[in-house]
């Protein structure tokens, strides 16, 4: 019984880690620490990504009572922005200001360390900005209930990969920083977030009302499909360049796959 207890109580304290380190949402102030916990919480990655997009959705609707759509869309991305603290944001442009600056690969990894956001880092964040926000416009001018289920789903899935990319590719840095918390993640924490993004799709794609089971089915596999691909594709090229993976380098797959997976939504809901 005492081993039970113990067990919850381990993965309780993961789960608060995985909400405190990738969200900003108003959560006990201690976070949970060592490396038992952040390897438990990667598998909560994907919950964490349902708390942002559940924030996301649900600014987009409210707002979508009293406002145009454009109006809604912005001020979903920007709860997009805050309910994140701009995590993945930071680590899109330390990564470009990194990989495009044409250097040797540890003077890229010195560039993405700097703190200081230069010229690369700033277009990055600027682009994906506004190509998130019409997006969001964009879905919000026929959004329904099926439509945000859908939003939702976007950092979940985002989420779920950045697990692989931690327990896939090598981490690039000889000295550890935060994006090597993680790192004793393995097979078992990718599997498990696999499994729970499954899950929480199907719940609420069931929750909508507005999808068969073929339906579900399809959506479930073309998400897991453009996730895992996509991710795959940027994590392999970014490793190429670094010699594996960074923090900085994990948010910035996040970044584009949440652009990626919030246009294909949007594809779909307009035809």
């Amino acid at each position: 019984m005492r081993e039970m207890v113990r067990d919850v109580r381990e993965w309780a304290s993961a789960l608060l880690a995985a909400l405190q380190f990738l969200t900003r949402l108003p959560l006990p102030a201690h976070m949970p620490d060592g490396p038992g916990v952040f390897r438990r919480s990667t598998v909560f990655f994907p919950l964490a990504g349902l708390a942002v997009g559940t924030v996301i959705a649900g600014v987009g609707a409210l707002a979508e009572m009293a406002f145009p759509y454009y109006v809604s869309g912005a001020f979903a991305l920007t709860a997009w922005v805050i309910v994140t603290g701009g995590l993945h944001l930071d680590g899109l442009m330390d990564t470009a200001d990194g990989i495009f600056s044409n250097q040797p690969r540890e003077r890229m990894l010195e560039i993405m360390k700097d703190s200081r956001s230069g010229a690369m880092g700033v277009i990055a964040a600027v682009l994906i900005l506004l190509v998130k926000g019409v997006l969001l416009a964009a879905l919000f001018a026929a959004a329904g209930r099926a439509h945000f289920t859908l939003l939702a789903l976007v950092p979940v899935w985002s989420r779920a990969f950045v697990v692989l990319a931690i327990a896939g590719w090598p981490y690039a840095r000889s000295v550890p920083g935060v994006g090597s918390l993680h790192r004793s993640a393995g097979v078992r924490h990718v599997i498990g977030s696999v499994l729970l993004a499954a899950l929480l799709s199907v719940l609420l794609l069931v929750w909508a009302g507005s999808f068969g089971m073929s339906e579900t089915v399809a959506l479930l596999v073309l998400f897991a499909v453009l996730t895992y691909g996509t991710g795959g594709i940027l994590a392999a090229a970014a490793s190429r360049k670094l010699g594996g993976l960074t923090g900085d380098v994990y948010g910035a797959i996040n970044e584009v796959l949440e652009l990626v997976l919030l246009a294909v939504v949007v594809g779909m809901t307009g035809h």
